[in-house]
């Protein structure tokens, strides 16, 4: 089965279809694993109570997890035998935005809670000691760690759409429905069919060039000054 001979590959239907599929899947994984991990990156960062070391080790743990292995776990739990089988999700795009959503989510906690802890540091006593409340206090640290924040994200999206052995597992590589660049990938090699092969790597790494590209654009925009006032725009006190 391969695709149909229409020059340019770039343009063909299938790889457009396979290279929108990819990006709403990984785009709709970290979307959703970044509303739940700053939060938990930030709380980690700014507050000591019971069982934080235990959340941090666990997430460092996490963002080592082989990719197989979350496939492997989501499809015992997402099979017909299994707890969530009668949901139906194995073998869908919903499966495949999981399975990244799970290997997003301590890539971001763990990249947000080390920039918020070293700028924490830095800043806290004298946002206090300026009269800061507790929200000010919150919105200065996210200002000063929003640098490192779209790090951890960016680094999150790469990390999901580059991603083969979990959505491989419960998306099933199925033509038209869950193939994204990265299955295709490896199917086309495996078929011979190099030409298509190379188109896809082509995508993908332009796309990574290009995410990396605005990340650079964006930090040598934002370059903090030496010994500025952190109470800039915002009024202490109220």
């Amino acid at each position: 089965m391969t695709l149909d001979d229409q020059p340019p590959l770039f343009l063909n239907p299938e790889v457009l279809g396979i290279t929108l599929l990819s990006f709403q899947v990984s785009c709709t994984a970290v979307f959703l694993a970044a509303i739940i991990s700053i939060p938990i990156g930030t709380l980690l960062g700014l507050k000591d109570f019971r069982g934080k070391q235990l959340i941090i080790t666990l997430t460092n743990t996490l963002m080592g997890l082989p990719p197989v292995v979350v496939g492997l776990l989501l499809y015992l739990l997402l099979s017909r035998s299994g707890p969530l089988g009668p949901l139906s999700l194995l073998y869908t795009p919903t499966a495949m935005i999981l399975a990244q959503f799970i290997m997003a989510t301590p890539v971001i906690v763990g990249l947000t809670y080390s920039t918020i802890s070293a700028v924490s540091q830095r800043i806290v006593e004298q946002t206090i000691s300026l009269g800061a409340t507790r929200r000010q206090l919150l919105l200065i640290m996210l200002k000063e760690s929003k640098m490192g924040i779209l790090t951890s994200i960016i680094a999150a999206f790469g990390g999901a759409i580059s991603e083969v052995g979990a959505i491989m597992i419960v998306g099933g590589n199925i033509r038209y429905f869950t193939r994204t660049l990265t299955t295709a990938i490896v199917l086309y090699t495996s078929m011979g069919e190099f030409d298509i092969a190379i188109t896809l790597g082509i995508i993908l790494l332009t796309t990574s060039f290009i995410i990396n590209l605005f990340l650079t654009y964006m930090q040598s925009k934002y370059k903090p000054e030496k010994g500025r006032k952190f109470n800039r725009g915002i009024r202490f006190g109220d």
